[in-house]
């Protein structure tokens, strides 16, 4: 016999498995107060500044948003999309979503629901599960785009993604992915996008110098993984390239605050090669999905520059993996080995 719901019972929407991708996120804008917004929220992390309220939060809100807005915007409005009036990672992770998006409801049709969400800033985490949850996703799988895990990363990704699902009546059932740095097809798409990179100069670079995101040395003595899947990530890429070990190095950038990070740091170790004889180089940043402040500004800009003024005559960025076919394919990849079970 079949049940019938009772008249006044809410009108259920049909079941769906909800794909969300997620990415570090952007300031609305450049301007002082949105940067400040974005920094607050960024900075107050405690998966990104590990000390105690107590002792950050003074520094933080009396000195450095007193400050930093004002410089941090000065170096976004350098890459600003202007045209779309926003951040070149959103703009280019759009422009990723479109494409995934496609392909997993050319596959999947009515049954997916694919979005993002950023973890600092808009659209955020809660309001894209809040959406995904009204339209009926009873199945979400959480895709944060770095190949490497870092808690500072992926970790506070995972973070947010839970607290959002706290406040759901009916939550769905969850998914996250694992580090996908070592996916084959992501290791392929990398290593063509040097090959093209190196195909398209007129001199092959001395050496590629493979740029990553750093962050304390202090975390991984207490166990993140993230420094292990970096030098991981430049072997396999090395070994899918065919090179040997004088043509490709590891360094790690962005450096904040006094105490030690990974090293080399990259600001440092593109001017001692300059020095010591290597004058044209290439720099690729793999923990990046997406071109973003870090790349399009700090690389091409902060970093070149330390380069060139120590000697250094060509410096060529390769760009993220960004929308392209490979990347996308990658992903796609992850993404169905993730969702299995779930759609037909």
């Amino acid at each position: 016999m079949i049940m019938q719901k009772p008249t006044d019972h809410p009108t259920l929407p049909a079941r769906k498995v909800g794909v969300l991708f997620a990415n570090l996120g952007t300031p609305d804008g450049y301007d002082y107060w949105p940067m400040r917004r974005y920094l607050n929220e960024f900075l107050s992390d405690k998966r990104v500044i590990d000390y105690p309220a107590w002792k950050w939060q003074p520094i933080l809100q009396a000195i450095i948003l007193t400050k930093r807005p004002k410089s941090s915007g000065e170096a976004y409005k350098s890459i600003w999309n202007e045209e779309l009036n926003e951040s070149p990672l959103m703009t280019i992770t759009k422009a990723q979503i479109t494409k995934l998006r496609a392909a997993l409801e050319s596959k999947h049709g009515a049954e997916v629901m694919v979005d993002f969400c950023m973890r600092y800033g808009n659209p955020s985490t809660k309001s894209k599960v809040q959406e995904m949850v009204a339209a009926g996703c009873d199945r979400i799988l959480f895709f944060p785009l770095y190949p490497q895990y870092a808690g500072a990363t992926m970790g506070t990704a995972n973070d947010q993604f839970f607290r959002a699902l706290m406040d759901e009546t009916w939550q769905p059932a969850a998914r996250t992915i694992e580090p996908y740095f070592d996916d084959p097809a992501y290791v392929d798409a990398l290593a063509q996008s040097v090959e093209k990179g190196y195909a398209a100069m007129d001199k092959k670079p001395d050496l590629l110098v493979v740029s990553y995101h750093g962050m304390p040395k202090r975390y991984l003595m207490q166990g993140d993984p993230y420094h292990c899947q970096c030098q991981k990530s430049t072997r396999l890429l090395k070994e899918r390239l065919g090179w040997d070990e004088s043509e490709i190095t590891t360094t790690f950038q962005s450096v904040f605050g006094p105490e030690e990070w990974l090293k080399p740091y990259t600001v440092e170790e593109v001017a001692r090669l300059a020095e010591s004889g290597k004058k044209n180089i290439a720099v690729i940043a793999p923990a990046f999905s997406a071109d973003c402040i870090e790349t399009l500004e700090e690389i091409q800009e902060e970093i070149q520059e330390a380069f060139i003024e120590a000697g250094g005559e060509s410096f060529t960025y390769i760009p993220c993996l960004n929308d392209d076919d490979a990347h996308i394919d990658a992903l796609i990849g992850v993404a169905e080995r993730n969702l299995g079970g779930w759609l037909g």
